[in-house]
């Protein structure tokens, strides 16, 4: 099915079961532990073999020697892979670093060897007697000592790396009101509960990998394509998967030495990748340093926005797009973005939830309430001045919906804005210094072609079949509400299969474009399906209706079911965009807002209540949408107090490679999360008329955070995370 006109009036429209409170269908196989994950195919293949992976010690250099010869005499050890007896390898379309090192080594804890064993304790205790010597060389570590040297990044896909419209150094030059300020965010890592696992096995020259992994499509090319293989030849299976953050969008270590050792060891074998190789040896979200520049009229109309961004990468890798937002979201005759990439021999950077734009606003979001302070403006009516309806850079192109001021004006109204001291640091509550703070939020709509494949059988039972991937965000879920809508089914007749590179390709969890995309290739196979079984049943599809289980058509009405009598019905298509988001930009918007207070004695910190409110299209289902941007409120408490990857600059890994040195927030540091979706439909999205919405519920929490404490203490701190030593020594006096 090709989008290429806005979405008319369409069976989703009726809102029976799409836009209802939905809970999640695979929540009972979770809560009873019979969801199955990808170190948990027990029965499936028999006898499976254990794989421990050996990490590098270095962060570069090359393997100067490797003895296996204790590991090999251990008990229950069964094989042993090295770059050195693995084959020929090749690099996967997504991988920056080799995903098994030797003799060259990229980066601390790539992978150097995978030891096979018959239980996991034999392989964990053999892996220790691997003896591996280095010769390390010099290597880059530290992006602001990178900085100056770092270079122009080709363009890609979603842009060029700088833009420029007008004079942006003179209007600056000659702004009444000003702002020059540089702010950092530092290098974070997914921390999902569930590690990178995967279990291998061949028949043949086919392999089987259960994985943990959000892109189905995407990882089983680059599977066939490190191991040599024809991509038919590969099968990929990942039906539930324990959050991915990003982390898994892309073909890691374990699915590969999975794949090695069961090959050396002629039968399967499961390797799940300790929790303190995942920081360094998978991705992270690289660190930012961000130089901003404002200038406006002492109106508060900007005449001059700049926004130039650095961070770091493996050769090869790609820059934290941090000034993507900055391009989008404020009016600004004179601008100026700029992305630059310094070559670091750190650990892959990549994608992590709302890459680019999350750790952007940390930055543009502190920047407007400087701004907006020096204009003795309320930081509300600043952004609001500068809102516009069309694309900044192009101001030919407007945008599909945008409500920014007026998810502002209403979280304002809820959260009781006006009752905030504007003058920072003269709100008390006893010991403690509160703050009130709130930001803007901003994630574009991602387009991505989807399909699905849809089967009706006698019984009038419909399954959905697509590799669309559920990583916690309900795609199960929506995807049954999509299907029984146009159908005309209650939920428990439809049955859907996820995670399997069998099905037809979907646009996978990725990117905030999960929901609608693959909701919408479910939209155009049950059309599809929708005219085979009018045709079956010999109505006229135009007029045909689907209702309560029935089809109906004039005073004829019958069982759907009736439609398979003979033999199963199916259908398969996918959703094709045409230039609907060439021809209008589209986004999602949102705004944060936060109270917490800030103690006057210890500068601890505690978050009191969060507001969210979201423009973002239809909203599919009201209940699995707030818990997700509940939980990215959460994960932008983290970002903005706690989250900091500590970067080892001499030896060139992150220290605190575990979940007892990478603190994220946990129940006690969250307070009452409250949510507001504005009622909003996209008829230029897709036929669904929705839009993404995970990420957005994080794209400006941290600077809410931020702005909150300048509110609560005077102090304003533009490096996060925004910890106690930051604020101790400026605090007021006792």
């Amino acid at each position: 099915m090709k989008f290429d006109t806005p979405a008319t009036t369409n069976p989703i429209d009726q809102l029976k079961i799409i836009g209802q409170p939905t809970s999640r269908i695979d929540g009972p196989l979770k809560a009873t532990g019979r969801a199955t994950y990808a170190y948990e195919w027990h029965d499936t293949a028999t006898r499976p073999a254990y794989g421990y992976i050996v990490g590098s010690a270095i962060a570069k250099g090359r393997i100067a020697s490797i003895d296996l010869s204790r590991a090999k005499a251990a008990p229950g050890v069964i094989a042993i892979v090295t770059a050195e007896n693995a084959g020929k390898l090749g690099k996967g379309d997504y991988n920056t670093a080799k995903l098994l090192g030797g003799p060259e080594i990229d980066h601390y804890h790539q992978a150097v060897a995978v030891v096979v064993a018959e239980t996991f304790e034999q392989a964990c205790a053999a892996a220790q007697l691997v003896r591996v010597d280095y010769s390390a060389s010099k290597g880059s570590f530290d992006l602001s000592a990178g900085r100056d040297g770092a270079v122009k990044p080709p363009a890609e896909d979603d842009g060029q790396p700088d833009t420029k419209v007008g004079d942006f150094s003179g209007a600056f030059a000659a702004a009444p009101v000003q702002l020059d300020a540089t702010y950092t965010t530092p290098d974070q890592a997914h921390a999902m509960m569930e590690p990178h696992a995967s279990m291998a096995a061949w028949d043949g020259d086919k392999l089987t990998l259960w994985t943990s992994n959000q892109m189905i499509a995407w990882t089983t090319g680059d599977v066939a394509k490190t191991l040599g293989l024809p991509k038919e030849n590969v099968r990929l299976i990942s039906p539930f998967i324990g959050g991915g953050f990003g982390g898994k969008l892309f073909l890691r270590s374990d699915a590969v030495l999975a794949a090695l050792g069961a090959r050396a060891a002629n039968r399967p074998v499961k390797v799940a990748m300790q929790r303190p190789l995942m920081f360094n040896n998978t991705t992270h979200r690289p660190a930012t340093i961000q130089r901003i520049r404002i200038g406006a009229t002492r109106e508060g109309r900007i005449t001059a926005i700049g926004h130039e961004s650095w961070s770091g990468n493996l050769p090869e890798g790609r820059p934290e797009t941090a000034v993507m937002q900055t391009r989008l979201l404020y009016a600004g005759a004179n601008r100026m973005t700029a992305l630059r990439l310094a070559m670091l021999d750190l650990p892959e950077g990549n994608a992590m939830r709302a890459p680019g734009e999350a750790p952007g606003m940390m930055a543009l979001e502190i920047a407007m309430d400087e701004m907006a302070e020096r204009l003795k403006l309320d930081p509300i009516e600043f952004r609001a001045r500068n809102d516009t309806q069309v694309d900044p850079e192009h101001p030919d192109r407007s945008f599909s919906q945008r409500q920014l001021v007026e998810c502002m004006r209403i979280g304002a109204e809820r959260f009781g804005w006006s009752k905030r001291n504007a003058e920072p640091g003269r709100q008390r509550d006893g010991r403690w210094l509160v703050g009130v703070g709130m930001a803007a939020a901003f994630r574009n709509n991602l387009l991505m072609k989807s399909g699905a494949r849809v089967r009706l059988d006698s019984s009038g039972t419909v399954t959905v079949e697509t590799d669309m991937t559920d990583i916690g965000t309900g795609s199960y879920t929506i995807i049954a509400q999509t299907a029984a809508e146009m159908m005309g089914l209650p939920l428990e007749k439809v049955v859907v299969r996820l995670g399997d590179s069998s099905f037809p390709v979907s646009a996978g969890s990725g990117g905030q474009f999960g929901a609608n995309n693959s909701t919408s290739g479910v939209y155009a196979a049950c059309v599809k399906l929708r005219e085979a079984v009018a045709q079956n049943l010999g109505f006229n599809s135009a007029d045909v209706a689907f209702s309560d289980g029935q089809v109906t058509s004039g005073n004829r009405s019958v069982p759907l079911g009736q439609a398979a009598s003979d033999s199963e019905l199916t259908a398969e298509d996918s959703i094709e965009y045409g230039d609907l988001a060439k021809t209008h930009q589209q986004s999602t918007f949102g705004a944060h807002f936060v109270e917490l207070g800030v103690d006057v004695a210890t500068a601890e910190i505690r978050v009191r209540r969060m507001l969210a409110v979201c423009a973002a299209g239809r909203v599919l289902n009201p209940k699995t949408a707030r818990s997700q941007v509940i939980g990215a409120m959460t994960m932008g408490v983290g970002a903005a107090l706690m989250e900091e990857l500590a970067v080892d600059k001499r030896a060139g890994f992150f220290v605190n490679h575990d979940l007892a040195g990478y603190e994220v927030p946990v129940h006690a540091d969250i307070p009452h999360q409250d949510t507001i979706f504005l009622d909003e439909t996209d008829p230029m999205s897709s036929p669904m008329k929705a839009k993404g919405i995970g990420e957005l519920g994080l794209c400006g929490v941290a600077a809410a955070l931020a702005n909150a404490i300048y509110n609560a203490t005077g102090i304003r701190v533009r490096d996060y995370p925004i910890t106690l030593d930051k604020l101790l020594h400026h605090m007021p006096d006792v």
